[in-house]
């Protein structure tokens, strides 16, 4: 296919997501089932843009001068792709192509994209504006536009089977490099518009359980709970179990680890993961089965709390634009739910580690403020000394300026966001 073809596929997929609310992955499927012509770079190049569209939705619309998905695939071109207008237009004359541009969407599209609304430039829903202004400042724009873009993969090189470079040389075809912060990251930097996705997870050395896809944010969560060999642990929100296998590679398969799930669906692939990672130490309680758990001690609770996934927009854009003030407000509900279901659990002289993949404030910062003032009996760990304690050196500031919790941004870290504060229970 020829560029002006993948385009305007592009735009029939996108037009799916928008007005029939459709999850771009199934749309993608479906399209290409429906042209079996496309080949598999056909099929990559038309899904960045879709993708490319969902992250800058707000900022590729005004570019073209309308909301529609025709506008917006525009835009990107312009915007992300750094087409000419001349380029774009000559798209639209070629067979199978998009179709001409007219005379509003030239005009449009050759305006200089300054002075623009905050939301509009950082490719956010208008009613979080004034959280990201609160949060960061004269920087709201650029934060934003940064969860905007392509993600690179991630990988958590595992330390019960394998060692950084054996994972390296085993994937040398997608040149992983050391990531940041830990020394379990690798990282493949995000493909181009024409390039193929790393599908590492078809490689030999991913079925030898080798290493995880998992954002090094995420990592230095599992790392900053400070578990260790020998305790007890309970991860209380396992979903699939990513921080769960980390945990067990810190403790080395030693001591107890209990990972539950209230959801099944999302507990369910965990089985097969820890055994290809061989995380021997791993005790999965069903999802209904949580009532276990009560009258239980443990040295370490984790809670990866239900959250917006406002951290991860540049992996899951499409989530950005269904978030609402009200399912903010079930997730902060949830939240304070899991906080005491959580503490309960931990021991004296124990820790309680909160994480979200959140850059929002109500769930992170303002949740914690709020659990502590209720339950005295919990202190704030300051990040600094957790870190040295577990990571070793000196920590990075948190974006929001906190020394008793870590906000981490891809703007200012290089990582998805991700909030993470360690408590002690005195």
């Amino acid at each position: 296919m020829r560029l002006a073809g993948r385009v305007a596929a592009a735009i029939e997929v996108l037009n799916e997501v928008l007005t029939r609310h459709r999850p771009a992955s199934e749309a993608l499927k479906d399209w290409g089932k429906a042209h079996r012509f496309a080949g598999s770079t056909d099929r990559h190049v038309i899904g960045t843009l879709v993708y490319d569209g969902l992250r800058t939705r707000n900022s590729a619309a005004w570019q073209a001068g309308g909301d529609t998905a025709r506008h917006v695939i525009l835009g990107v071109l312009r915007l992300g792709w750094s087409m000419s207008v001349e380029d774009i237009a000559a798209l639209g004359g070629e067979q199978h192509g998009p179709g001409p541009l007219n005379g509003d969407e030239q005009q449009a599209l050759a305006q200089p994209a300054s002075a623009l609304p905050l939301h509009i430039a950082g490719n956010f829903p208008e009613w979080l504006a004034p959280e990201f202004e609160k949060l960061f400042g004269e920087t709201a724009a650029a934060e934003g536009a940064a969860l905007s873009r392509r993600a690179p993969i991630d990988l958590r090189v595992n330390s019960l089977k394998a060692d950084i470079a054996s994972v390296q040389k085993a994937l040398a075809a997608f040149n992983p490099r050391p990531g940041p912060y830990v020394s379990t990251s690798l990282r493949i930097a995000a493909p181009g518009p024409e390039e193929k996705h790393a599908n590492v997870e078809v490689e030999a050395a991913h079925g030898m359980g080798w290493f995880e896809v998992q954002d090094t944010a995420s990592q230095i969560a599992a790392a900053l709970s400070g578990v260790k060999p020998g305790e007890s642990v309970a991860d209380i929100c396992a979903g699939a179990g990513g921080k769960t296998l980390a945990l067990a590679a810190l403790m080395q398969n030693q001591g107890r680890l209990v990972a539950h799930d209230r959801d099944r669906h999302r507990l369910r692939p965990i089985f097969e993961r820890m055994n290809r990672a061989g995380a021997t130490c791993i005790e999965v309680l069903p999802a209904d089965n949580g009532t276990a758990l009560q009258n239980q001690k443990f040295d370490c609770v984790v809670i990866d709390a239900p959250c917006s996934g406002s951290g991860a927009w540049r992996r899951k854009p499409e989530t950005k634009w269904k978030l609402t003030p009200k399912t903010l407000e079930q997730r902060l509900k949830d939240q304070q739910d899991v906080l005491q279901k959580g503490s309960a659990l931990v021991k004296q002289g124990g820790r309680l580690v909160y994480i979200t993949c959140s850059i929002l404030s109500q769930e992170n910062t303002a949740q914690i403020s709020a659990f502590l003032t209720a339950n005295r009996d919990f202190k704030n760990i300051p990040t600094a000394l957790q870190w040295e304690k577990t990571i070793g050196g000196k920590a990075p500031v948190s974006a929001d300026g906190s020394k008793d919790s870590l906000l981490l941004t891809p703007r200012q870290h290089d990582v998805d966001g991700f909030f993470v504060a360690v408590l002690e229970r005195g």
